[in-house]
């Protein structure tokens, strides 16, 4: 996705026009259109203005395709009011309280290793019988309160919401995700076959 690409998504996930941008950005209406047509370029104090007016960082503008807002809503809740069952089922239930008419499918999510991680991991292996994925283990392991979920509104937007165990943290996507495995910034995707339900 190019740059104006970018901010013309952006722009539409924040329901405003061109001329309503422009004029937040004290800019003509036709400078946001050169951007968004990669006629033209920002200027990096645009580029701060635009990614802080958009809800999205200067990485995602400039980088290479990252997925999610940096606005994020978290809220605090209490487990315990959730009913019997699993912790799981329980996160379940918070989620499809929180989005009752949405498509709700649970993923399955784990830390990316880091290159230190991933040496240790292959020394590990290679100087002794130990299984590989130690460094992918003690990961999971410090990540068990965290239950993730791709949410699907009717008006195609996503969200991706983790839910812990003292809150429920929901970051809009800026674009739209198919693919059965996905990446976002640390964190390695999977989809879930079914539903919450």
């Amino acid at each position: 996705m190019t740059l104006g690409e970018k901010i013309k998504e952006a722009r539409k996930q924040c329901g405003l026009t061109q001329e309503q941008l422009a004029e937040k950005m004290l800019l003509s209406r036709s400078a946001i259109a050169k951007w968004e047509s990669d006629k033209g370029l920002p200027d990096v104090d645009n580029l701060k203005t635009l990614a802080q007016l958009l809800n999205v960082s200067v990485d995602y503008l400039l980088g290479n395709g990252e997925t999610v807002t940096d606005f994020v809503i978290r809220e605090a809740y209490n487990l315990s009011d959730y009913g019997d069952g699993s912790k799981k089922k329980k996160k379940d239930r918070v989620i499809r309280e929180k989005f009752p008419d949405a498509t709700i499918r649970p993923l399955l999510g784990k830390l990316k290793l880091t290159k230190g991680e991933k040496v240790i991991d292959n020394m590990i292996g290679f100087l002794t019988d130990g299984p590989f994925g130690i460094p992918g283990v003690i990961n999971s392991v410090k990540n068990t309160d965290k239950a993730f979920y791709l949410v699907e509104k009717d008006d195609n937007r996503q969200f991706l919401v983790t839910v812990t165990d003292e809150f429920i943290e929901t970051r809009q996507l800026m674009r739209y995700i198919e693919a059965k495995k996905f990446e976002i910034g640390e964190w390695e995707f999977t989809k879930c076959r079914y539903e919450v339900k």
